[in-house]
């Protein structure tokens, strides 16, 4: 793989490095894609690891909340990113790809707290100016107030936050998912369940459209409840970011997946939860007939002797 090597070489990680996988210099998310990118399919990139932001900081780097008004990165720090995103866009075949820029801390996604949605995730981040500005963005986030409050609910410190950035190319997914590979309302860990839409992941996470719903029994992969819903909204890429549109009346009543897909979504899930040995909660994506993992993190609704933390 390319590999990005310098005077910041500690700051910037490649998914797939032995360093990478260690939680403590890039989070959870990074950690655990990083892991996992040797035997599944997962968008290559890197990560700014925790140190970055603390040496910035500690360079008076002065971030408020928000994107207004924000600063611009240590020219050494800019530079070196600006070198990894050219090194991403030659593995990616492309001059300027489009990425998704998600922040990663370094105590999230534990058993009981996944930190999902409280820092910020920016998609189909394209150049190396706007990247430098998503993950300023994302540095910012740490600061907000909704994630202040929910750290604090959380009995963790919320002044200090170590605080990574994912940078992967971005999947224009045909159709994204959620999977569980335990039931989450029921606590059944016989079933898995599988929502999934069209387009980006962004309108179901969001919760701004019904998506089909399948639970399959894990001794045999059938599907034993399915439920097709009418999906009228999506998320696509647009230049500049992405776009919330409606779906056309052809395909809002249609299933997202075949049975064939339905059944390769549970086969990764049944893997995942042998490989990290708990309960897991993945976001991953159709393009074309290539299946992608997105993210990979426990259950956390499931009691803490069911959802081990990983190591």
């Amino acid at each position: 793989m390319i590999v990005t090597r310098g005077s910041l070489d500690m700051d910037l990680l490649w998914l797939g490095e032995p360093a990478c996988h260690e939680r403590a210099r890039v989070g959870g998310k990074a950690a655990q894609l990083s892991r996992l990118a040797a035997s599944q399919r997962v968008p290559p990139g890197f990560c700014l690891t925790a140190a970055a932001l603390d040496r910035a900081l500690a360079g008076n780097l002065a971030l408020g909340e928000g994107s207004a008004g924000l600063p611009r990165l240590p020219r050494a720090l800019y530079n070196c990113l600006v070198t990894a995103y050219q090194s991403l866009a030659q593995r990616c075949g492309v001059d300027t790809p489009g990425v998704a820029v998600r922040s990663s801390a370094v105590d999230e996604d534990a058993a009981t707290a996944s930190f999902a949605g409280q820092y910020e995730t920016l998609l189909n981040v394209v150049g190396p100016e706007a990247l430098a500005q998503a993950v300023l963005r994302c540095w910012a986030s740490a600061h907000a107030p909704r994630a202040r409050a929910y750290r604090r609910r959380q009995g963790l410190a919320s002044q200090r936050v170590r605080l990574a950035v994912l940078v992967q190319q971005l999947i224009p997914a045909d159709v994204a998912a959620v999977l569980f590979s335990a039931h989450p309302v029921t606590g059944s860990r016989d079933e898995i369940v599988i929502n999934a839409s069209w387009g980006l992941g962004e309108s179901i996470v969001g919760g701004t459209v019904t998506p089909d719903s399948y639970v399959v029994r894990k001794a045999d992969l059938t599907v034993v409840a399915r439920q097709v819903a009418e999906k009228r909204r999506m998320t696509v890429p647009v230049p500049g970011g992405t776009f919330e549109v409606a779906v056309s009346r052809l395909l809002r009543e249609q299933p997202a997946l075949t049975d064939g897909q339905v059944a390769e979504m549970a086969r990764l899930g049944l893997a995942l939860e042998a490989h990290m040995g708990w309960p897991v909660d993945v976001e991953c994506a159709y393009q074309a007939a290539d299946l992608y993992l997105l993210q990979c993190r426990p259950i956390t609704t499931l009691r803490p002797s069911t959802a081990k933390r990983s190591g």
